[in-house]
């Protein structure tokens, strides 16, 4: 196994801090306790072991580096299947690393662009203005004068990350076959996401597209600015943008200092979000305080400034709809409608009973409504919302899970900004306007209009299609006739490739616990 020093590394840090104490205590679970405790016996009087578990998860992944501590950021925002102590606990990491310094940045440039940095740059900092796991940023001045921005990926990030992601694919499989809920945490498919996540970072010109059309949809708003893009000296590894000038969103001091009026700031960041989400179904799924800066030339009517889009969300027509219609319901506690709603769009199997979902619902929702409106956090209570639904199957979308974790964060922001921000009040106007709006004659003739080519297109193949159905039946048939003889080779092959894993899993195990003796004994 060419991961195998990644994946020793893995599991002496694992052992160290105890991590399979997070798994229940089951017989299912007893060998792989007995053999991690055998591992972690080095740091039997280690101050480590004190820790809480989430303080332990937490410093165990901070240990494995920039990688790990990103995949433990994504894992935090799924508070549908975690629990609070340890989302907690992970939404505290901080991705802060040194720059690299070889190879230099204007090396880099002229890599990057196959001519000198001095034909398309008057300066170029060579001292990194941020730096994260993935990328770091240098500021430049163009020939005319223009500030800008450079971000470029670290050598060789790429393949490491790959390396990372096949490690955890691997340790992922064998948390659902072994350990007690494995399977109902999903984390082959935590891992899924994972990866389309963080590979949708190393595309810089993905990222640039994002920041263009971020930028258009905000044109001339007095609610958002997003910098320009300069194409034609941006690549796939190397972004150029224009350099902002504003104040970090979480330096509250300075913005009180500057009369900025919070709460109008505030509801600013609140209503951003749902114009994002509802108007342009395309929201900046990152608002972190990191990303989120301030104009406050005008401190009654502030502006904020959004940076580093690489990490974008998007809703379908009918997620946007069905979002919608859930939330007005649940500001009116209609626990009904919500089951219904979820049936009806499929986000829970067509099977599911509606009075039990119902039930469900109420048990969740009515405690938290017993305190003030203002009181009740927005994004909490959509957390629960689909926890509840993950007892029914619910299958939780990428989509859903990225506008759950940027809720929560333009929550928590504008609670920092403004303690008695109440969310409701800002969002339960919008959400009527929005649905009326679609109600309204102008608003049905225009996607009408929008799928009425569609909809001449595909007349002339109304006919082959109908044949190609009756086609498609028999083929079922037959497909049916042959699939059980199919599915008894796939059990054994399955049944082969566990018991190759179980060896394997022995193996590195064994591995490791020879490397952390010799180690321990050898001091």
């Amino acid at each position: 196994m060419s991961h195998l020093p990644r994946l020793i590394r893995i599991i002496s840090v694992a052992a160290k801090y105890r991590l399979h104490h997070l798994s229940p205590l089951t017989a299912k679970s007893i060998p792989l306790r007995l053999v991690m405790g055998l591992l972690a016996l080095p740091w039997a009087f280690s101050p480590v072991r004190k820790l809480p578990a989430p303080v332990r998860l937490r410093s165990a992944l901070e240990e494995l580096g920039p990688i790990y501590i990103k995949f433990g950021q994504l894992l935090s925002t799924r508070r549908d299947f975690l629990p609070y102590d340890i989302s907690e606990a992970l939404q505290s990491l901080q991705d802060k690393v040194p720059g690299f310094k070889e190879p230099g940045i204007l090396q880099v440039i002229e890599q990057t662009l196959e001519s000198p940095w001095q034909s398309h740059f008057a300066s170029v900092e060579t001292d990194a203005l941020a730096s994260a796991s993935i990328a770091q940023v240098h500021a430049a001045t163009l020939h005319d004068g223009t500030a800008v921005v450079i971000k470029v990926l670290r050598p060789g990030i790429g393949e490491i990350i790959r390396q990372d992601i096949a490690v955890l694919k691997w340790m992922a499989r064998l948390v659902e076959r072994y350990v007690p809920d494995g399977r109902r945490l999903r984390p082959c498919e935590v891992i899924d996401d994972y990866e389309h996540v963080i590979l949708n970072e190393l595309n810089l010109t993905a990222e640039g597209a994002n920041t263009t059309l971020l930028k258009r949809n905000f044109e001339n708003s007095p609610l958002l600015y997003v910098p320009r893009v300069y194409w034609d000296i941006s690549r796939d590894n190397m972004l150029v943008t224009e350099r902002i000038h504003g104040i970090p969103v979480s330096n509250i001091d300075t913005l009180r200092e500057r009369g900025v009026d919070l709460k109008k700031l505030a509801e600013t960041g609140v209503e951003i979000f749902f114009t994002q989400v509802f108007e342009h179904s395309f929201f900046h799924a990152d608002m972190h305080p990191g990303n989120i800066f301030v104009d406050a030339d005008n401190p009654l009517n502030p502006r904020y400034i959004a940076i580093d889009c690489a990490i974008i969300g998007s809703l379908s027509r009918e997620d946007q709809q069905y979002l919608a219609r859930n939330l007005l319901a649940i500001f009116k506690r209609d626990y009904r409608k919500v089951a219904e709603l979820h049936v009806e769009c499929g986000w829970v199997p067509k099977n599911t009973k509606v009075v039990e979902f119902e039930a469900a619902m109420r048990t969740v929702c009515e405690p938290i409504f017993e305190k003030p409106l203002k009181d009740i956090s927005f994004g909490y209570l959509l957390v629960q919302l689909f926890r509840t639904a993950g007892r029914f199957n619910m299958e939780v979308q990428p989509s859903l899970v990225l506008l759950q974790k940027t809720l929560l964060n333009v929550e928590g922001l504008g609670r920092q900004l403004y303690p008695e921000l109440d969310l409701w009040q800002t969002a339960l106007p919008f959400l009527e306007r929005w649905n009326r709006k679609r109600m309204q004659p102008s608003w049905l003739w225009k996607q009408l209009k929008q799928n009425v080519p569609d909809w001449v297109e595909q007349a002339p193949h109304l006919p082959q299609l109908v044949l190609d159905s009756l086609n498609q039946h028999k083929q079922v048939e037959a497909l049916n006739n042959t699939l059980s003889h199919v599915l008894t080779e796939q059990r054994a092959r399955e049944e082969r490739q566990r018991r190759s894993e179980r060896r394997a899993m022995f193996a590195v195990i064994v591995m490791a616990g020879a490397l952390l003796a010799a180690l321990y004994f050898g001091q």
